[in-house]
């Protein structure tokens, strides 16, 4: 195996597909990333359990071949190497990468241990790349974080005619993002509604690496397509292991019949929370006092170290809303909004507050986000 190519090609490819390596495993070989040389072109592979991301780069390929090489170590050299060419061949057991007269040699890994990479699935349909990637930075943020609750870390993705909606939920916050994707056949109104779950963070770095523009080609086999979802950009091609189970139903918890309805603008507030919430002990809200004289109280903490900011604000539908919230909760919530300003439905201490973009409030309220990304929080009930 020998081939030369593009410093900068050479190890953004590296990159993006090390992006799969796992932090730990029991498994050496996964911790290698699998380089392919054919005429023309050179494909770094990298799998864990979850994912399998493949890259593709332009080479002049000299002897075609396959290497399995440590990733984090060629990943630690690409960071390293000179601008220009690079020439890397494999010899015997060792896999050398040289570079303006720089020489880095690497012990290859087994091959016949690595796993197969997974074949991708079948096309399904296109969205738009920033847009998708937008949407799931939106909802990732409500998912959960405890690994031992495997559902609640992951995004829900349902593919239903010209419409894709992603929601997660780690039971204390819920979001939905509702965006237009185009399916790959041109008449979908018998096809049924496809739904499934993916874990969350990996998803969110796939969305961050194929937003750069253009359009992402999303895989799928109804009929479960061997536990997998394919996202294509570019010359970067993922393929994203389901998990299992779904999120609970959203619908009946998003229906705030009776709500008062505050609306205030998002930065402002967002800035109001992070600085009372200084002196706010581990845990405990943020206590907000709408008023329909026109100003939300914003206070935190307890005895002598409290803070207190009064904002504007509307309020219609009741004379006052006494409402709390784990602050970090409600600055996800509203700094995954783009719109001006926003609106919160509320039930009242103890009970649901729904965020939305305003209506027609600029080109994120009026276009992207207005009905289509709501985010669910408990308000806090305070012990007297």
């Amino acid at each position: 195996m020998e081939f030369r190519t593009d410093r900068t090609q050479f190890a953004d490819a590296v990159g993006r597909a090390a992006r799969a390596l796992p932090g730990r495993t029991p498994v050496p070989v996964l911790g290698g990333l699998l380089l392919e040389a054919e005429t023309g072109r050179l494909t770094v592979t990298g799998v864990d359990f979850e994912a399998t991301v493949r890259v593709e780069a332009d080479a002049q390929v000299t002897a075609p071949g396959r290497v399995l090489v440590p990733g984090r170590r060629l990943l630690d050299v690409c960071r390293v190497l000179p601008d220009g060419p690079v020439s890397c061949a494999l010899e015997a057991s060792r896999f050398t990468v040289e570079a303006d007269g720089t020489l880095f040699g690497l012990s290859a890994l087994p091959l016949a241990e690595y796993p197969s990479p997974p074949a991708p699935p079948a096309p399904y349909g296109t969205v738009d790349a920033a847009a998708f990637a937008t949407a799931v930075a939106q909802v990732a943020v409500a998912a959960g974080r405890d690994d031992s609750l495997p559902l609640l870390t992951g995004v829900q993705l349902r593919l239903d005619g010209g419409a894709m909606t992603l929601a997660a939920s780690d039971r204390y916050r819920y979001a939905v993002r509702r965006l237009e994707w185009r399916p790959q056949a041109a008449d979908t109104g018998d096809d049924p509604a496809v739904e499934t779950l993916l874990p969350a963070r990996r998803l969110l770095d796939v969305a961050r690496s194929l937003g750069r523009g253009g359009e992402v080609r999303i895989g799928w086999e109804p009929g479960g397509g061997g536990g997998l979802v394919g996202f294509e950009g570019g010359r970067t091609r993922t393929a994203l292991r389901l998990l299992d189970g779904r999120l609970p139903a959203f619908r009946s918890l998003f229906d705030m019949a009776g709500a008062a309805v505050a609306e205030v603008e998002r930065e402002t507030l967002a800035e109001a929370v992070r600085r009372v919430a200084v002196v706010a002990e581990a845990n405990s809200p943020v206590r907000l006092g709408f008023s329909a004289e026109g100003s939300v109280l914003l206070r935190a903490g307890y005895g002598d170290d409290v803070a207190a900011q009064r904002i504007p604000a509307t309020l219609s539908g009741a004379d006052e809303v006494p409402v709390a919230f784990n602050p970090a909760y409600l600055l996800d919530a509203l700094t995954s909004f783009e719109s001006p300003r926003v609106r919160l439905e509320l039930l009242g201490a103890g009970q649901r507050a729904l965020l939305h973009a305003m209506p027609g409030d600029g080109a994120a309220g009026a276009g992207a986000e207005a009905g289509e990304h709501r985010h669910l929080l408990m308000s806090v009930k305070e012990l007297a």
